[in-house]
């Protein structure tokens, strides 16, 4: 018989403690702390021993694409087997639009796929995927919340892919605790984790997210899976990103790009051109940035909106740039470039609602809040790039043959960049594409206002 015990766990950060206390010595949050019930399962017999790692084989992955080519990207090439990948999101942001219409790309190609839905009725869901044209006979749909019956579906139907949505929802019978808590999410996380490498199973896990946007649940998740997803987007508008935050099997660095329409998510392949479709010609405060994500250069605008303040403390608003960053240049500005910005209300924007978190969106920031400060507009063939130092330097950067290159392609005649890049540009001049390069920020300024 295993051994029955008790233990009390923190339910916001997972820490453990001797007996009950009121505030989390951990996480300092209040009331948190719960007792949970543990079965002590019996020790498993010793197999592994040690060997030289020359002798070890070095096997090759074996991917299957899902035919989402943004996806695939993300991933690597596809989805590989034997593999747990963990997706998290907003809620309603097409998490599970997303993996249904992988799974339907996955069971197009002969793989037995199986849907576990713990949120959605059987038949909310298959509605969804005809809806999506997702629908197959080789795709199987399992409306239930209990891990054990997730494990006799896979020991029953054999399936190649797995999506769980959510694994928040799942409960493992062993545990007397509610679905969700750290110790259920641990032990059902584990659990899948397990059939999947045993029986060579690609399996996808939806994750909930708390209101910092960060996945829910202690750390250890994504620790223990071997691929972090983000999928993030604003529900206001229809474009939607989803990011490696972790890949062992590939890049941690690219992005794909989406479109969240009435038949399902499609695909952008070219995000430069949607995302400058509805920019401004002419107006102050709009400036072009080109971001490098992963293998991929992308164009967005950055708009800046410097105006009068009729309270003590002026606002400061930003939306797809870190805050924090905002504050920084706002400062600089001041300091290194003379520009008497402090005592104004400044709101930032990244168009379409788009995130960008490279240093290098540093420069075309700066340019477009002098612009409105100003009231000086950018001409609209230049774009910009370069990270900002707190000496008002500017920095080189990463990729800049393929910044220049999409900048290029997409018209642009003019590129403000760091001096630092110097020997990196000289192909780009082939690309019919003028490279100013600066030192300062002030330096900038001059170039372009």
């Amino acid at each position: 018989m295993p051994k029955i015990t008790t233990k009390h766990v923190c339910q916001a950060c997972g820490a453990g403690f001797a007996k009950w206390i009121g505030r989390c010595t951990e996480c300092g949050a209040w009331n948190t702390v719960t007792e949970e019930v543990v079965r002590e399962k019996p020790r498993a017999a010793l197999t592994a021993r040690a060997v030289p790692l020359s002798e070890v084989a070095a096997d090759e992955f074996a991917r299957v694409p899902t035919g989402i080519g943004e996806l695939d990207r993300v991933l690597g090439g596809g989805v590989v087997l034997g593999s747990v990948t963990l997706i998290g999101g907003d809620p309603g942001i097409g998490k599970s639009t997303l993996l249904l219409q992988a799974l339907g790309g996955l069971a197009s190609r002969k793989l037995k796929c199986l849907y576990v839905s713990g949120e959605e009725s059987a038949s909310q869901t298959a509605a969804r995927a005809r809806r999506l044209g997702a629908a197959s006979d080789a795709m199987l749909l399992l409306a239930d919340t209990q891990l054990e019956s997730i494990e006799a579906a896979i020991d029953e139907h054999h399936p190649r892919a797995l999506v769980v949505d959510s694994v928040q929802t799942i409960r493992c019978g062993g545990l007397d605790s509610a679905a969700g808590t750290v110790s259920q999410l641990r032990e059902v996380t584990a659990r899948i984790i397990e059939r999947a490498k045993r029986d060579n199973i690609a399996a996808l896990l939806v994750g909930h997210v708390t209101k910092d946007g960060v996945l829910a649940g202690p750390k250890v998740l994504e620790h223990l899976v071997d691929t972090v997803l983000a999928f993030e987007g604003e529900r206001s508008h229809s474009l939607r990103t989803i990011r490696a935050q972790k890949n062992r099997f590939g890049s941690a660095t690219e992005v794909g790009v989406f479109e969240m329409r009435a038949e399902g998510l499609r695909e952008v392949p070219n995000p430069s051109a949607l995302f400058l479709a509805e920019r401004p010609r002419g107006a102050p405060g709009s400036v072009i940035a080109a971001t490098a994500e992963g293998a991929r250069a992308l164009l967005v605008e950055v708009q800046a909106l410097v105006g009068g303040t009729v309270v003590p403390s002026p606002r400061r608003t930003a939306n797809g740039v870190d805050a924090a960053r905002l504050a920084m240049l706002l400062a600089v500005l001041e300091r290194r470039a003379g520009l008497a910005i402090g005592g104004y209300d400044v709101f930032l924007n990244v168009a379409g609602g788009v995130r960008v978190d490279e240093p290098a969106v540093d420069l075309p920031v700066a340019i477009a809040l002098a612009s409105s400060f100003r009231g000086k507009p950018v001409d609209d063939d230049v774009i910009a790039f370069g990270e900002v130092g707190l000496a008002g330097e500017v920095r080189g950067a990463s990729r800049v043959h393929a910044r220049l290159a999409e900048a290029a392609a997409m018209g642009f005649r003019r590129a403000i960049t760091p001096r630092a890049d110097r020997d990196e540009h000289a192909p780009a001049r082939d690309r019919r594409i003028e490279v100013v390069q600066v030192r300062t920020l002030s330096e900038a300024l001059e170039v372009v206002l």
